[in-house]
């Protein structure tokens, strides 16, 4: 029986093994050692030949016995009968081709005569090959065959390139001297397993090195992923860094908008002030048909006039205000149980000049209109009239350089003349104490009752105007002057308390932001409590989170005025809890 190197398959005869091999050269052809293929017939008895060096020692030994017989074809020891006789029982891949020529003149004997023909055969060419005579002419022939067929030859050990095949069996001897022992015959040679890819070696040593070429492949890979993850660290943070640094520019130009908007909001945007909003304003009432132009020529040189005097012109008050409720609450008023009311102040109401940011000063208007109808005041507000809003921004910017409140200057660039800056409690304090009179800021900084409302402030101004009761009287006309009163985005001006007969408290406020011709429906003999809807203020309408008032106390004298420019410095309003 005889056994397919290429593929083992066990065949009866020489003539079904010839037949079996062609069938291997037509087809798809399989390295019965390392499992190769994809290549031809050919390319795979090169491969066998050198891959395969130990494993494919009978496949050698019929070469050079072909070599010997070009060489010397009358030597005594080989014969073309003996030549044929071992090619056709060498069981090799790479001696298929040989049997394929010669499969004619083959002769038939039985399996037995071809077995023990097929030892000797080996056995007379192992002992041929221990002859160095013979061995040096076989080179010669074999190497010129292989380069002429398959270019330089390159050692499957070690991969080195050679010029010819003797110098590669030179190489191969010297270097690999130890991977060339042949095993005995005889017996069963053992087979390793690599374990890393599979592949079956005959020898350890080959094994060995063939493993260590797997531990070098996998430590250049891993090296490479290292490179490969060291460059996706990178390429993440300069990622991480220009998200980082467009997030910063987005977020410093919501930033610079956001400035904007709060200076344009408070009126520091440069974009001039009063005089130059009222112009403005008047030039699109112009253009739009609403006024004539004689009129703007005329309010403008009004205008002109009353901010070279500093003295407002009037056009925006409404007087008598107070007297008009003392009257409605002395007649008609019947759901009141009692009320308290401000000294007579007037109301001012914002202009086309001061429109969205001049409520405080108009508050001011309204406070200092109180104090110069009262003879206590007096003598420190001698001389003075109702001052206009360039006018006021002057008399602040005069307090700051005295030494009141630098921090608030700081705050305001030292400047409001020209601007549209908004002014709050803290301005109203500054400017009325360096007109020496008495006042003082309370904060009411939380809410202290349900839905956010403040109860406690309602009890404060009750307890501010009903300190002057007088008898059961159901109007109160205090000497009181009227309170300012400061909340987020707006100021307004308290003229008076009520407490109706269900013992709720209502405030009365003058609001700037209300029009003159609204003010003067309440001056009508006629009025109804619907009227009053603007001025009535009940604990469920304040609701704002905090809210600051300035309350009039008296007059200063020159060396409180000192003291309180000095507290000024470290100022803080008087909280209540």
């Amino acid at each position: 029986m005889l056994s397919c190197d290429v593929c083992g398959e066990t065949v009866a005869s020489e003539l079904d093994m010839n037949t079996h091999l062609i069938v291997h050269m037509e087809n798809e052809v399989i390295c019965p050692f390392c499992k190769l293929s994809g290549i031809n017939y050919d390319e795979m008895c090169f491969h066998i030949e050198t891959a395969h060096f130990e494993q494919n020692i009978p496949e050698r030994n019929f070469e050079k016995l072909n070599a010997i017989q070009f060489e010397n074809p009358d030597s005594k020891s080989t014969t073309l009968q003996s030549t044929m006789e071992v090619n056709s029982s060498i069981p090799s891949a790479c001696a298929s081709n040989f049997q394929k020529n010669s499969a004619q003149s083959l002769p038939k004997c039985g399996t037995s005569n071809c077995e023990a023909f097929h030892t000797e055969s080996i056995t007379e060419s192992r002992k041929y090959l221990k002859s160095p005579e013979k061995q040096s002419g076989l080179s010669v022939v074999q190497g010129s065959i292989y380069e002429t067929t398959y270019g330089p030859p390159e050692c499957p050990f070690c991969g080195k390139i050679e010029g010819c095949s003797q110098d590669m069996e030179t190489h191969v001897k010297a270097k690999h001297a130890s991977l060339l022992e042949t095993p005995l015959e005889d017996c069963h040679q053992p087979f390793y397993d690599c374990p890393m890819c599979g592949l079956v070696c005959t020898n350890y040593h080959i094994l060995q090195e063939h493993v260590d070429l797997h531990l070098e492949e996998n430590s250049f890979q891993q090296g490479m992923d290292r490179d490969q993850c060291c460059s996706d660290q990178e390429l993440a943070q300069q990622l991480q860094q220009e998200e980082d640094r467009k997030r910063q520019s987005e977020e410093s130009r919501q930033e610079r908008e956001e400035f904007q908007k709060l200076q344009r909001q408070y009126g520091l945007d440069n974009s001039g002030g009063y005089k130059q909003q009222q112009l403005r304003h008047m030039e699109i009432e112009v253009i739009r048909g609403r006024m004539h132009p004689s009129e703007f020529h005329s309010r403008k040189a009004d205008m002109m006039e009353s901010i070279a005097i500093g003295v407002d012109d009037g056009k925006t008050k409404t007087s008598g205000i107070i007297e008009a409720l003392h009257r409605y609450y002395q007649n008609t008023a019947t759901d009141v149980r009692c009320v308290w009311l401000s000294t007579v102040v007037d109301h001012f109401h914002s202009s086309f000049g001061d429109k969205g940011w001049g409520c405080g000063y108009r508050n001011f208007q309204m406070l200092l209109s109180s104090l110069l109808q009262n003879d206590v005041y007096g003598d420190c507000l001698k001389g003075m009239s109702i001052p206009c809003i360039p006018k006021i921004q002057s008399m602040i910017e005069d307090a700051w350089k005295e030494g009141f409140d630098p921090q608030g200057a700081c705050q305001l660039n030292n400047k409001l003349q020209g601007t549209k800056a908004w002014i709050g409690a803290c301005e109203i304090y500054t400017l009325l104490t360096s007109l020496r009179v008495k006042c003082r800021i309370i904060d009411f900084h939380k809410a202290t009752g349900p839905s956010g409302t403040h109860p406690r402030l309602f009890e404060w101004i009750l307890n501010y105007y009903s300190s002057e009761r007088e008898g059961n009287t159901k109007v109160v006309c205090t000497s009181k002057p009227p309170v300012y009163l400061q909340h987020q985005g707006h100021s307004r001006t308290i003229v008076g308390i009520e407490e109706r007969k269900n013992r709720t408290l209502c405030l009365l406020i003058f609001d700037p932001g209300c029009p003159s011709r609204e003010m003067q429906k309440l001056l009508k003999q006629d009025m109804e409590a619907g009227g009053l809807r603007q001025l009535r203020k009940s604990v469920g309408n304040l609701k704002h989170k905090q809210y600051q008032i300035v309350a009039v106390e008296g007059v200063l004298s020159p060396e409180e005025k000192v003291a309180r420019k000095q507290a000024s410095q470290v100022f803080t309003a008087e909280k209540i809890p």
